[in-house]
């Protein structure tokens, strides 16, 4: 049985692959053998693969996960989250932003807690000013929509324990959305601290304008859903088995 699966979607990382695996490698060694490391690879045009596999020839609780073509960090989520196989899942970015020393932090809460994401409380660490104050307006904004008060959405370093994700239906785009999406099925959800770094290599795959719109009308299919949500319980069933996961 593993203990944790560890899913990174890639997308054209070649560059920061081998040090992000270095370091990860460090905090896996506390974890205990029963470790799985997912790296999907969402149709990356460059060596992105090619280093995940010489990965997996050295130490074989690396798994290479390839998608045909480049599907979104959704779909890439998506495939890791159905390909995990850990009791516990942990999801978070290829880029060398996210700090893998913060992993036994989010798994601690998962004592209590059915889900932990990740709050970027230092933004200046990692971004620009124009993206910082973006991000906060929209955080707002998903908030006030949304009747939320996740403070950091675009943070996608998270723990889950796995029955969270059984059944998580997730579209283009809604990824942003999973701590608002178990929320609404009755799942508990905390939010905490963690460490944000400055982009070593490349340059971020979204932009402050070529998302907001695409973001905003995501959220009014969340306020949707939640407005739509289905709530009842059943508290008699006379000559028949109650199902329960």
């Amino acid at each position: 049985m593993t203990d944790l699966s560890v899913v990174i979607p890639v997308y054209n990382e070649e560059a920061s692959l081998t040090p992000l695996w270095a370091e990860l490698r460090e905090v896996l060694e506390g974890l205990g053998p029963a470790v799985e490391v997912v790296f999907v690879d969402d149709g990356s045009c460059d060596r992105s693969a090619e280093i995940i596999r010489s990965f997996r020839e050295a130490d074989q609780r690396v798994r290479l996960v390839r998608l045909k073509t480049n599907g979104g960090e959704t779909a890439a989520t998506d495939a890791g989250f159905k390909a995990a196989r850990g009791r516990r899942v942990v999801v978070m970015d290829a880029d060398l932003q996210n700090d893998p020393r913060d992993i036994p932090m989010l798994l601690s809460h998962l004592d209590h807690w059915d889900a932990v994401t990740g709050w970027r409380v230092d933004r200046a660490a990692g971004d620009s000013l124009v993206r910082r104050v973006s991000s906060r307006v929209a955080n707002r904004i998903r908030n006030w929509v949304s009747h939320e008060t996740i403070r950091d959405s675009g943070c996608t370093f998270r723990a889950f324990r796995r029955e969270c994700l059984r059944g998580l239906v997730l579209y283009r785009g809604f990824h942003r959305f999973i701590p608002t999406l178990l929320k609404m099925r009755g799942y508990r959800v905390i939010e905490v601290p963690v460490a944000h770094r400055p982009r070593r290599f490349g340059r971020s795959k979204y932009g402050v304008l070529n998302r907001a719109a695409v973001a905003f009308a995501d959220l009014l299919v969340i306020r949707w859903m939640n407005a739509r949500l289905l709530h009842y319980e059943v508290v008699e069933d006379v000559g028949g088995d109650l199902v329960r996961d």
